[in-house]
């Protein structure tokens, strides 16, 4: 396992000014928790098709990974434990967070045969490994973090703003004095909050931040103009293998050039280029084992469109709605692309001219980020 990590979850009060929308920063963790559920879970013996069913089945994107204690280190060197409410007994303790992008990047290793049919066992044989020994195949595997359900919202924002994208609260913590992020904890249940609910959390106090979702995203610095793509002629293989090797849970599909130096297997700068689609991790979640063995002879546009008709991708996705590319411009306000995020529950808008070439793109943690700060150096 890496070295554990722990973030300095202080908030920088240089340029805090008091009483600005005070009844927001006011609020803690605890507040985003009302009506969450319990924490969904699979133990490190569970196979990777039986925990791929498990997202399916709950429409969540990661889950956490839970062992016997004391036979495991936790990633990043946490001990994060969950514990008899009665008699304080350890019962499991939580070893790391099992992604979407972790299973992609083990069916990354496919060998090519399966895509020619001549090893159609090779898919079935990775799928029935142990989750516990695909973890820390990607980065966000190795981070296990806890938020004190006693954080304030603005060292909730900062932890999310680092590009962590899910922490977990315990309902009874036992360090009832410490706020921001921990690598220890003991309690007897926990919940999951994600950079969404944190996003969805800020958009039902949109009243107190109008005076920043009212500007621009290009004025505030929400884009992140180096964008990494795949043309329209990558596989779906392909596109997993590169998403592998550069840590991304997304690509945006751009149009192919005739250019005979264009490699068609590899990310390409999206910059500039005709905007046609998205490939993403969350994809798999309609996608259970026994059609992926077929569909991955497929570009990775083929498979988008054919994985949103799916009838098991709308069984799994009743309450999402209809596969559609989010895109806006950058002369968008910050209210605008937020609305987007939540009701279309993307994780990132493509910024586009008016031509439909990619400009860049802004991520939850790109708003967060720049939300934050708005409301730490920015008056009334």
């Amino acid at each position: 396992m890496q070295e554990a990590r722990k973030l300095d979850a202080t908030t920088t009060k240089d340029c805090h000014t008091p009483g600005h929308n005070q009844r927001l920063t006011d609020r803690m963790v605890k507040d985003l928790m009302v009506n969450k559920r319990r924490l969904v879970e699979v133990p490190y013996t569970a196979s990777l098709a039986h925990t791929m069913n498990a997202l399916v089945a709950n429409r969540v994107v990661a889950l956490p990974v839970a062992a016997p204690p004391g036979h495991w280190i936790g990633a990043g060197g946490s001990m994060i434990m969950e514990t008899d409410k009665q008699t304080g007994v350890v019962r499991k303790h939580y070893i790391g967070m099992v992604t979407m992008l972790d299973i992609l990047a083990h069916i990354g290793g496919v060998n090519d045969a399966a895509m020619d049919g001549s090893d159609v066992s090779d898919l079935d044989r990775k799928m029935s490994v142990e989750v516990s020994s695909i973890i820390g195949h990607c980065l966000e595997g190795l981070s296990l973090w806890t938020l004190n359900p006693n954080t304030s919202i603005l060292d909730c924002m900062e932890v999310f703003s680092k590009g962590i994208h899910r922490a977990i609260v315990p309902v009874d913590s036992q360090m009832d004095n410490i706020s921001g992020v921990e690598l220890m904890e003991s309690a007897s249940s926990y919940r999951m909050l994600t950079q969404m609910d944190l996003l969805k959390f800020l958009k039902e106090h949109d009243s107190e931040l109008k005076s920043i979702t009212s500007h621009l995203i290009n004025v505030l610095g929400a884009i992140t103009h180096d964008v990494y793509a795949i043309t329209d002629r990558t596989t779906l293989l392909e596109a997993i293998k590169c998403m592998r090797t550069a840590m991304l849970n997304a690509v945006p599909i751009v149009r192919s050039s005739e250019s005979p130096e264009e490699h068609h297997n590899q990310l390409v700068n999206g910059r500039g280029r005709k905007l046609i689609g998205t490939f993403s991790a969350t994809d798999l979640r309609g996608c259970h084992l026994a059609t992926l063995q077929s569909w991955l002879r497929l570009s990775a546009l083929e498979f988008t469109e054919t994985v949103s008709t799916s009838p098991l991708y709308a069984a799994s996705n009743a309450t999402t709605p209809s596969r559609v590319l989010v895109s806006c411009q950058a002369e968008a306000s910050l209210a605008d692309v937020i609305d987007k995020l939540v009701t279309k529950h993307v994780h990132r808008v493509w910024v586009v001219d008016s031509h439909d070439s990619l400009v860049g793109l802004v991520s939850l943690t790109d708003i967060i980020r720049v939300l934050r700060v708005s409301l730490l150096c920015n008056p009334e």
